[in-house]
């Protein structure tokens, strides 16, 4: 579906991602789902620069694997919570120096006491903040200046791939990015995720449905569905 997925599973993105030294250029990774597949299809096209320039795109959907499978592609799943919980377990270390853009001081306190983190840093950009360009530089600064080595985005999709892409743009960022929406509000508890069980039959969706009718609705009930359409018109070469 014109996404050039990473065909890496979670120990190799892990060893990857460690491997990347805290001087190395930025880089980011992105982790389409549903939403982000039928987005760029039907609505966004002009945020495929963004995707295109990751330097890792990963499945965070179980129904896109299934599709692919359809298709005669394996696709390894690494979902971004479980990429992002992996990342504070078993990659960054208490001196690491850590940037994040997005969430509230009172997340961010709970997140270093977690994993014991000393060297956080935090930038929470205004609401809307991404149709303001000084707002939107003023961010992309705050990246720059920082020098992380693991940055985290948690601004929402599109706005945090679009933030990514606009670092490395700008040039003179280091480390890597990940775009992780609200995975860092699981890691805290202040969100919860769907049961493990509903999680591996590919109903994560209907678990955050349930939690927040009036807010997921469209994406799941409307929006949602036309990922199918869309493989349709790929296996018929019509996408191409």
């Amino acid at each position: 579906m014109d996404l050039a997925f990473t065909p890496l599973a979670m120990p190799s993105v892990l060893k990857a991602i460690g491997a990347r030294g805290e001087d190395a250029p930025f880089a980011y990774v992105v982790t389409p789902n549903v939403d982000h597949v039928v987005r760029l299809q039907r609505r966004r096209s002009d945020l495929w620069p963004a995707y295109r320039s990751a330097w890792a795109t990963l499945c965070d959907s179980r129904i896109i694997a299934l599709l692919a499978r359809n298709l005669g592609i394996a696709l390894p799943v690494v979902p971004g919570s479980d990429l992002t919980q992996q990342i504070f377990e078993n990659a960054i270390q208490p001196h690491d120096k850590i940037a994040i853009i997005g969430g509230h001081a009172a997340m961010i306190g709970r997140l270093s006491g977690q994993y014991g983190l000393e060297n956080v840093h935090h930038y929470d950009p205004p609401m809307g903040f991404i149709k303001d360009p000084v707002e939107v530089m003023r961010t992309v600064r705050f990246v720059i200046d920082t020098g992380a080595r693991y940055s985290f985005f948690a601004v929402g999709s599109p706005q945090q791939e679009i933030l990514a892409y606009r670092v490395k743009q700008a040039g003179g960022a280091r480390g890597t990015g990940f775009c992780v929406g609200a995975s860092l509000d699981f890691l805290t508890g202040a969100q919860k995720r769907a049961p493990r069980f509903m999680q591996m039959l590919a109903m994560e969706w209907l678990h955050r449905l349930a939690s927040n009718p009036a807010r997921m609705w469209r994406r799941y009930l409307y929006d949602g569905p036309g990922i199918f359409q869309i493989a349709r018109d790929w296996k018929r070469g019509e996408g191409r």
